[in-house]
């Protein structure tokens, strides 16, 4: 994880969090489920072209060099954006096919494993190492 590469600073990391946190809010609040585009297309930029505009921006505002922040992992946060791309994107469809239960559901789901990271779990993460775990015990 000592690669530059392979890191990203915390705060990015945490705004992009929010960022998914907010939108659910207003789009529970106020009805504009389309909020809900805003992290889907940033989620799908970062995870396919390694480009996401929202940890882009935010990075503009660091105040220390990037080394300076507490690092978390690339790949691993590849991996939760692929699981919060999949709920955001389910939870779009159903909005748009007036499936509101199920938009619920997946929005909450989104929104509460981004509000109990920014606490410090990461449920991306404890879903890998438990899948990772389960392939080495099928293996041996």
């Amino acid at each position: 994880m000592s690669d530059a590469a392979s890191i990203i600073p915390r705060p990015l990391v945490r705004t992009n969090q929010w960022v998914i946190v907010i939108s659910v809010l207003i789009a529970w609040l106020s009805g504009y489920y389309w909020v809900l585009a805003i992290p889907l297309a940033a989620g799908i930029a970062g995870v396919l072209f390694d480009f996401n505009p929202v940890m882009r921006l935010a990075k503009l505002f660091l105040r220390k060099p990037p080394s300076h922040y507490v690092p978390e992992d690339k790949e691993q946060q590849k991996f939760n954006q692929w699981m919060a791309v999949g709920f955001l994107l389910l939870a779009l469809v159903s909005y748009a096919l007036e499936w509101t239960t199920a938009a619920y559901v997946f929005t909450a789901m989104v929104a509460l494993a981004a509000f109990v990271a920014i606490l410090g779990f990461c449920v991306g993460c404890f879903i890998q190492y438990q899948w990772k775990m389960y392939v080495a015990r099928r293996r041996r």
